[in-house]
């Protein structure tokens, strides 16, 4: 209720907006030698507690490329106080999840356990990112096992062509190699590869401590001081230069006729995490969507795109990414077609993207703001998520974006900042594109670079 009191009946719609705002904050502490702690307490019964580290395939060369995630294998593999054994079924115990990942630029391990155990979760994390064995017999194992995951990984096209979209678009640079690395490589890399890799990248600076659900950051920090406050700051020159990576307009075409299905990818060069254009970027990825035919669907379906590869049956599905990195990111479509349809699909890709630069309505990038917004706050529900925000924003912004402000930057975005965005990247520029399958219909790389600024009916 609202009572008057002198000028203080304005004091409900004040409220009203700090409730808005009322989100459990993102607290960060740096240690001395460079780690920031950094969590959200929610205050549920379970948390997720993890490090993330600004080193990936990026950071390797082309002889020890796939040493960061061979070193993710060998983390779960026994550490100098603990056997594998003792490891998992510590884990299974405590009811907890232990996992990890590797991307081009990060390196991610991470708990999942009750609120209570957090101190535990951390030791544990503690003791597999710095005393690690490394032992030969196990190093010999896990090389078994990455060439099965290598296996796994050829079976799967989507992973197929955004690694082949990668080499064609950064060639003979970083993001151009796998993440996963060549097959002599996985049979050659060793313990000094392994050791020398963490000596030279797993420093203080490079790391954030992040987690989420019911922590205490008072705690999460003194924990930190305790585990992590022996890691190495910054030697002296400072740390390695980011390898810098150069986009290449060209193709890659693998032509398998057996294939019941084409596979193709097709990408401009798009903006790195920090910069502005990226938010825009975002908006028009989320304008060209995503469709398969599970969806179904006909004039309701919000994406321009979607509605003409629904009715003219033009694809088995499509869908929009927007992948960055530091300093470039990719735009673009992945599609997967019947050998007769692969022509008019990507005339049709390309006419979308062009009405993108010249005549895309107020109503449907309001509708791809509200879509956006909803997507972004839908991937944060549950500690893990959270906790992954924390610790990526942290890298990439050395900051987490409070979502408030995340959504009035979304919201300054109008129609013509659309226009103006996707002329700066995707007009007249030469694209990335990689494709596998019956691709005999795909236009010759000369046609597809004309359809970037002109399309004729």
């Amino acid at each position: 209720q609202c009572v008057h009191v002198g000028t203080s009946r304005l004091r409900p719609s004040k409220a009203a907006t700090e409730v808005i705002l009322n989100v459990p904050e993102t607290r960060v502490s740096p240690l001395e030698n460079g780690l920031q702690v950094a969590s959200e307490d929610s205050g549920l019964s379970t948390c997720t507690v993890g490090l993330w580290i600004d080193a990936g395939s990026r950071y390797e060369n082309e002889k020890n490329n796939g040493t960061a995630h061979f070193l993710e294998h060998m983390a779960f593999k026994g550490t100098k106080k603990r056997s594998q054994l003792d490891l998992e079924l510590e884990i299974e115990n405590m009811g907890a999840h232990l996992n990890a990942y590797t991307s081009r630029e990060q390196t991610v391990y991470y708990a999942k356990a009750f609120a209570k155990d957090l101190p535990r979760a951390v030791e544990i994390l503690a003791d597999i990112i710095q005393n690690s064995t490394l032992g030969e017999a196990e190093i010999e194992r896990e090389r078994g096992v990455i060439l099965r995951e290598m296996q796994e990984v050829e079976t799967n096209l989507q992973e197929v062509v955004f690694d082949y979209l990668h080499a064609t678009a950064y060639q003979k640079t970083a993001l151009g190699r796998t993440i996963l690395g060549p097959t002599e490589n996985i049979k050659s890399i060793n313990r000094n590869d392994l050791v020398e890799y963490i000596t030279t990248h797993y420093k203080g600076p490079r790391m954030v401590l992040a987690a989420a659900g019911g922590v205490s950051h008072d705690e999460l920090l003194d924990l930190a001081k305790c585990h992590f406050g022996n890691l190495p700051s910054a030697p002296e020159g400072g740390l390695p230069p980011l390898p810098p990576c150069s986009f290449t307009g060209s193709e890659i075409r693998i032509r398998d006729d057996k294939m019941p299905l084409a596979h193709l990818a097709i990408a401009v060069e798009a903006a790195g995490w920090a910069d502005p254009d990226t938010i825009p970027l975002m908006v028009a990825n989320t304008l060209i969507g995503n469709w398969d035919r599970s969806f179904g669907g006909g004039v309701s379906l919000s994406s321009k795109l979607a509605q003409t590869a629904c009715h003219g049956n033009l694809c088995h599905s499509f869908q929009s990414f927007n992948t960055c990195y530091t300093d470039t990111g990719l735009w673009g479509l992945y599609m997967v077609c019947e050998p007769s349809t692969i022509q008019d699909m990507v005339h049709f890709v390309q006419k979308e993207w062009i009405r993108l630069c010249t005549s895309v309505t107020e109503n449907e990038v309001a509708r791809a703001k509200n879509l956006l917004k909803t997507n972004m706050l839908l991937q944060l529900d549950g500690s893990t998520p959270i906790c992954e925000d924390i610790g990526r924003q942290m890298l990439c912004y050395k900051r987490r974006i409070p979502i408030p402000e995340l959504e009035a930057r979304i919201d300054a975005i109008d129609a013509q900042t659309i226009r103006d965005i996707c002329t700066k990247y995707i007009y007249d520029k030469h694209p990335a594109v990689a494709a596998v399958g019956p691709i005999e219909q795909l236009p010759e790389y000369s046609k597809i670079c004309s359809g970037m600024y002109w399309l004729r009916e």
